[in-house]
């Protein structure tokens, strides 16, 4: 499920009439998003749904993380990465990368749609989102 042909109908529709390095972004952000759960014990089959009307990805067969949304940033021609504001995620990443990057509040890393993204650095951020509920239970 790494490839155009397996993007969800809905997904298309959201992405037809952006400017083509934003929908570019989003789809690497998106292979990025399912690479990191196929990589990552404990997090099973993603659910892809349009959530607020964004490209979304939910963790409904383990429950393991929260939803982790891709879409353009709002007001711009950049792209971000959202988490659920109720959790630390996008504190603890500008916690360990400081003002390397761009954020929106609590709930979004952004990134410019021409640039390169920073691979290593999302990975960790989509491995701690999807598995944030395991990750807490097992604080417990």
């Amino acid at each position: 499920m790494d490839d155009a042909e397996s993007l969800p109908q809905e997904f298309a529709a959201v992405l037809a009439d952006y400017p083509d390095a934003v929908r570019n972004q989003i789809l690497a952000l998106r292979i990025l998003v399912l690479e990191v759960a196929s990589a990552t014990s404990g997090v099973g089959e993603l659910s892809e749904e349009l959530k607020w009307g964004q490209p979304s990805f939910l963790t409904r067969q383990t429950g393991s993380g929260t939803t982790v949304r891709i879409d353009r940033a709002k007001g711009s021609d950049d792209v971000a990465v959202f988490t659920h504001c109720q959790t630390p995620l996008v504190d603890d990443f500008r916690a360990e990368h400081g003002d390397r990057f761009r954020y929106d509040g609590k709930r979004a890393i952004v990134f410019a749609s021409d640039a390169p993204l920073p691979e290593a650095e999302l990975r960790e951020h989509v491995r701690a989102a999807l598995t944030y509920h395991s990750a807490k239970r097992a604080r417990s």
